[in-house]
């Protein structure tokens, strides 16, 4: 099973092991590190890619599966590759972890946040237009630690990573997603096999959760037929009540001053339908307006 080497990645796999173990008695997994291009490369003008060698590995056949991230895998996957489960999703809401000395409820005036999401910037900034949003990356043991060491006074990061970390008591205020809509698949993880291997697939897919994989299909078409990817200030999250599905999506402006949010309702067994619609009424309405020239 390849997937990176940071200790969320190896907690999020060996959960995912955990669970094929039961489903699939006689089969035994071992993780196996490998390093991606984002991994290499944390540069501020990086595009990060965290599934790349990963999935490369995976065609190769050195290994036989990859556990990713959802809202890292690539919106349109190899034809070669197969997303055969999503185990039950994590709470995909943001929260904020701030510096001991800072309170959480009322951040002093120029506060500096950090973070390397376009779309956790505008968001900050539609929300408080006086924090100074400040660019840090690494993973999240890296980024608590610079709020602890007061390097920055706040970070923002997804609420699933840091609770699957066992540091949930550290988390000082969960944003609500009226004003923070998450990534596309935040929370969520993402078992990958090639779509040849049918009976590797079939195992797999005994861990899939039915719910959990519709909502990250919805929010994946609405974010790949925006032409957005994690790099865009581009937010989707949907809910279910039964086999009904209601997708809300929003784009935004990098400087968070212009923003566009709709909401879209349709069956569970037409998740990718209903993201597709949705994205193609947003560029109806302006959207593509607010996308950056090489994605419009």
């Amino acid at each position: 099973m390849g997937t990176r080497g940071s200790r969320l990645a190896w907690t999020q796999t060996e959960s995912v092991i955990a669970e094929l173990s039961r489903v699939a008695r006689g089969l035994r997994f071992e993780a196996v590190p490998v390093v991606t291009s984002g991994d290499r490369d944390r540069s501020p003008r990086s595009s990060p890619d965290f599934t790349d060698a990963i999935d490369r590995a995976l065609l190769r056949g050195d290994v036989d599966l990859a556990v990713h991230s959802a809202k890292d895998l690539p919106l349109r996957l190899d034809p070669k590759l197969d997303l055969a489960a999503c185990p039950p999703r994590a709470d995909p809401r943001d929260c904020l972890v701030v510096a001991p000395t800072i309170s959480a409820t009322r951040l002093p005036h120029g506060t500096r946040v950090g973070s390397s999401s376009l779309r956790r910037r505008a968001q900050l900034l539609r929300w408080r237009a006086d924090l100074r949003v400040v660019e840090v990356r690494g993973n999240v043991d890296t980024r608590l630690r610079l709020a602890g060491n007061r390097s920055v006074d706040a970070v923002v990061l997804a609420l699933a990573g840091i609770t699957r970390l066992g540091r949930a008591s550290e988390v000082s205020r969960i944003l609500p997603v009226t004003a923070f809509l998450p990534a596309p698949a935040q929370g969520a993880l993402a078992v990958v096999v090639r779509a040849d291997d049918a009976r590797l697939g079939s195992v797999v897919r005994g861990i899939d959760h039915a719910g959990s994989h519709a909502r990250v299909l919805a929010e994946r078409s609405f974010a790949a037929t925006l032409g957005g990817d994690c790099e865009m200030p581009l937010g989707a999250l949907a809910t279910l009540r039964g086999r009904s599905l209601s997708l809300r999506g929003e784009v935004l402006t990098a400087d968070g001053r212009t923003s566009l949010r709709r909401r879209l309702a349709g069956s569970t067994e037409r998740a990718e339908e209903v993201g597709r619609r949705l994205g193609e009424e947003m560029l109806d309405s302006g959207a593509r307006d607010l996308l950056p020239p090489a994605r419009a």
